[in-house]
């Protein structure tokens, strides 16, 4: 059953209990990370694969995010900074002992590519906070998996180009 998760701002993303911070670097440019991050919302499951289903709602002011095992969140978007960051808060989740929850995306320019961070912030029972810190390894596996399947969607490979041996 769906609950009403405490309603935090943007600054909770440096001040929770619980940060899990993981950073990539892919070749894809900002303006084409952040489009399938933020504006292509419904792309999600076919580059995150821990995500079955991504639908905007309130036209773009949220999203309603499907797991895989069934965890569902809705979220309320929180700031959406184009090619810059894309971050929003859970408002309501069927997630055991979670009290509280939002992610920020930071997008940054390296040459022609992309730093991407994304940091996972939550409060909640003790238990989960704990679980969540063990956990951690995981879902920065999940993270960096879905990060390169990302870029190999947004660069796909390009044809040597011509007098080039192959």
């Amino acid at each position: 059953m769906a609950r009403r998760l405490e309603p935090v701002e943007l600054d909770f993303t440096t001040s929770a209990p619980v940060r899990l911070a993981f950073t990539v670097d892919l070749a894809a440019p900002p303006a084409a990370v952040y489009r399938s991050v933020a504006v292509e919302v419904g792309s999600l499951p076919s580059w995150f694969t821990a995500v079955t289903s991504a639908v905007p709602t309130g036209d773009g002011a949220g999203r309603t995010i499907r797991l895989r095992g069934g965890i569902a969140f809705e979220e309320t978007i929180l700031a959406s900074e184009p090619d810059l960051r894309y971050a929003y808060r859970v408002d309501t989740t069927n997630a055991p002992g979670v009290t509280a929850m939002a992610e920020e995306w930071l997008l940054s320019p390296t040459g022609t590519g992309t730093r991407l961070r994304w940091t996972m912030a939550v409060d909640g029972a003790a238990p989960f906070r704990f679980a969540l810190r063990l956990a951690a390894p995981g879902v920065g596996f999940s993270f960096r998996d879905a990060a390169r399947r990302l870029d190999r969607r947004l660069t796909p490979a390009r044809p040597p180009s011509p007098g080039t041996a192959r």
